[in-house]
């Protein structure tokens, strides 16, 4: 067994380098260009919403508020008739991505620290390599991806969003599980 405190280098250099790799993905390959898809006529859409002055959070149309309401014919009208939906309202105003880029850096901290800590009981100081990376590697996998399915099941979220999410999460992986190999304690 090792020290979880011990593992603070790898838990760092570990999310460093996610961050970066994310940056890139998101930044420099073409694989997320097509993730969100324009609504047609967005000005009128946004003009129409406007002055709802809709408050920041995640909402659903139609929206029953209860299993019982979801059973009565005016709610089963809505939802044939459509539109059906989930959205999210963010605060408008001037667009930054500093808070989201600092929420990411914490999280992929956060991942790493569970990877270290799951990865500290299995191995023991000096372990094999591949040992450590397939521990650390399958553990932050878990954390970068496992948990986005069921946004496809119940949000209705595009699978195909969700499958390169994957990807992602198996970069992370090997970046996560490669650098706890790498620096693990003898």
């Amino acid at each position: 067994m090792v020290p979880v405190m011990s593992l603070i280098v790898p838990i760092l250099v570990a999310s460093v380098l996610v961050f970066i790799a994310s940056s890139i993905i998101h930044m420099v390959t073409p694989l997320h260009k097509h993730d969100l898809k324009q609504l047609p006529d967005e000005d009128a859409v946004m003009n129409a919403l406007r002055p709802f002055k809709i408050p920041p959070g995640d909402y659903g149309m139609p929206m029953a508020g209860s299993m019982e309401a979801m059973k009565s014919a005016e709610f089963q009208a809505k939802y044939q008739a459509g539109p059906v939906g989930f959205f999210t309202m963010r605060p408008a105003g001037a667009m930054s991505m500093t808070g989201n880029l600092v929420q990411w850096f914490i999280y992929s901290i956060v991942v790493s620290v569970f990877t270290a800590y799951v990865t500290s009981r299995a191995m023991s100081p000096g372990a094999d390599y591949l040992r450590v990376f397939q521990i650390a590697g399958c553990v932050s996998f878990m954390g970068y991806w496992l948990s986005l399915p069921q946004n496809s099941i119940w949000w209705s979220r595009n699978w195909a969003w969700t499958f390169k999410s994957a990807i992602d999460g198996l970069v992370y992986a090997s970046l996560t599980g490669g650098t706890f190999g790498w620096l693990w304690p003898n």
